[in-house]
């Protein structure tokens, strides 16, 4: 009698635990290859347990800078990208690595820096202008120098500027081939002059003196999209979840989600669904 409670309870645990491993295969996820401001500003962390509760889809963020994003993405490690490079982004489609690309939401650039503001570039609303004046009086600008959204961004305003700052290189042109974070704190920690989105700029938390100088340019819009990478190049895309989150994220309780963040008091992104996109 006893070896046979005993094998009971032994067939009830081993069913058990057979049914959590099966429940936990079972379990829909998603990579999503994505830029590191949406990330940084906390806007995952308000938008994946919302999907996740309407859908039980869980999504693994991977958050790099564009370029690598791209890159990861073009190497099948991934279901889903989210970046700002609209012309990358573009190209990524045409290239056959992703379905569709669609504009998703916005915000824009700014530039902070020291209150000393040695360039004088302070209320200037000319993008290019500001960093000529920059690249003028050799003040330190710390840049990404990663190829992420924000930096192919602001390679185009230097080249609008007609200034090629890599040839001050080391010098007043500082590289930290890092994120937006750690870019922001190395340039609040020398003094130097940032461009950044401003959603990480709100969220980010060692300003100290630093205040936000140029900013208002159209220059300085700064568009997301979001793409289905495509099955037929990478079949391990789990096309229906991925492509479940998109829908989401563009549709009516995506968009107000986004539209919904904040802090501070401040909205960080816009939702723009629809309202543009190839």
């Amino acid at each position: 009698m006893m070896r046979s409670k005993v094998l009971k309870v032994g067939i009830t645990i081993a069913g058990g635990l057979w049914l959590a491993v099966s429940g936990a295969r079972a379990e829909e996820s998603i990579i999503v290859q994505s830029t590191t401001s949406t990330q940084n500003s906390g806007l995952y962390k308000h938008l994946l347990p919302i999907f996740r509760n309407k859908t039980g889809i869980k999504v693994n963020v991977v958050a790099v800078g564009t370029g690598q994003a791209i890159k990861n993405a073009r190497n099948c490690d991934g279901d889903v990208l989210l970046v700002h490079a609209k012309q990358a982004e573009e190209k990524f489609v045409k290239d056959g690595y992703g379905v569709k690309r669609t504009d998703l939401m916005y915000n824009d650039f700014i530039v902070v820096g020291p209150p000393s503001d040695p360039a004088r570039v302070a209320g200037i609303k000319d993008a290019p202008a500001a960093f000529r004046k920059i690249s003028d009086a050799r003040a330190l600008f710390a840049s990404r120098g990663d190829n992420s959204g924000t930096h192919k961004k602001e390679k185009r305003l230097w080249g609008a500027s007609g200034v090629d700052p890599r040839s001050a290189s080391g010098k007043w042109y500082r590289e930290t081939g890092s994120g937006m974070g750690a870019t922001l704190n190395t340039g609040v920690g020398m003094g130097a002059y940032v461009m950044t989105d401003r959603a990480t700029w709100i969220s980010f938390r060692n300003k100290g003196d630093f205040r936000i100088l140029v900013e208002g340019d159209d220059d300085l819009f700064n568009q997301y999209g979001v793409i289905l990478v495509n099955p037929e190049k990478c079949p391990s895309v789990n096309q229906a979840a991925g492509q479940a989150f998109i829908d989401w994220l563009v549709g009516e309780d995506g968009q107000k989600a986004i539209g919904n963040y904040k802090l501070g008091g401040k909205q960080l992104f816009f939702p723009n669904a629809n309202k543009g996109q190839s």
